[in-house]
């Protein structure tokens, strides 16, 4: 007996947050060594990567909105791992020695979340999934 295709199967809307959602578990377990949401880990590992970034480029990074970021940053300063300076109307971010010291946790853990889903979909089908949803969000936030 074959197994019935859901109802939205063909909505990309429906497909698309089904996919989010698998990815997310995968992440929150491949990132539950740092001590940190994935979302949260990945905005430390850009500013330890580029130390003094403004905020607002860490929101383009993650393609993310101002407002997102700001709790992001909030919220990891709070815990100690980087600081804020306040220069006009921009704020450059700068890892604290704690949160430098979560690099190689947060390497081992996105190298992790990478070889799972390749694992489970193939190295090329993985590689190529990726690019084709990178361009479709693209067109569909420039449409």
């Amino acid at each position: 007996m074959t197994e019935k295709e859901p109802l939205f199967c063909n909505c990309l809307y429906f497909s698309a947050n089904s996919l989010a959602r698998c990815v997310s578990r995968m992440a929150e377990e491949a990132f539950a060594t740092t001590g940190l949401a994935p979302s949260y880990a990945y905005v430390l590992h850009i500013v330890i990567k580029r130390p003094g970034i403004a905020q607002k480029e860490i929101g383009q990074e993650m393609m993310l909105t101002p407002s997102t970021i700001t709790r992001f940053i909030d919220k990891l300063q709070i815990k100690g791992l980087i600081t804020r300076q306040v220069e006009g109307k921009n704020s450059y971010i700068k890892p604290t020695t704690k949160g430098k010291s979560l690099a190689p946790k947060l390497e081992e853990a996105m190298q992790q979340l990478h070889a799972e889903y390749k694992r489970v979909l193939g190295d090329k089908e993985a590689c190529q999934l990726t690019e084709m949803m990178y361009q479709s969000t693209k067109d569909l936030d420039h449409a």
